[in-house]
């Protein structure tokens, strides 16, 4: 089965996902940020240990937050070097949409408990991943 090609090309993709990403793990801590206002920015001087005085939806968004760095990394590895290697099939573009796409949603699973939302959004995230490596290494030979 062949994707349908995008308006923009793969490698554009790929680097506006780098982008998106970067941008998106900062999304989760604006919960956090609400939550140190709720509880007055007690032990501001030690944020480590404020987490546990946050509520239970800004403890999650901490944890969606700090989930999200390693998610770009590995996803920031995959896409520069499909990039590096000049794919350009359209496997590749729509493997950079569905992560950014699954990252997008899975914090606000996370926040709202919502297990299998998450683990879905985790997976599709992981394979989307993997997919860009492969890609990647098929192309080498």
């Amino acid at each position: 089965m062949t994707l349908p090609q995008l308006p923009i090309s793969t490698p554009a993709a790929l680097l506006y996902g780098i982008v998106a990403a970067a941008a998106l793990i900062y999304l989760p801590f604006f919960l956090v940020a609400a939550g140190r206002v709720q509880v007055g920015f007690q032990a501001f001087e030690t944020p480590r240990a404020l987490v546990d005085k946050l509520p239970i939806y800004a403890q999650r968004a901490t944890w969606a937050h700090q989930n999200a760095f390693e998610a770009f990394m590995l996803f920031t590895a995959a896409a520069l070097m499909t990039y590096m290697t000049q794919v350009t099939s359209p496997s590749a573009a729509w493997a950079a949409i569905a992560f950014v796409i699954a990252r997008t949603f899975y914090p606000l699973f996370y926040v709202l408990n919502f297990v299998p939302g998450r683990s879905l959004m985790f997976a599709t995230g992981s394979f989307s991943i993997f997919t860009l490596f492969i890609l990647s290494l098929k192309q080498l030979g």
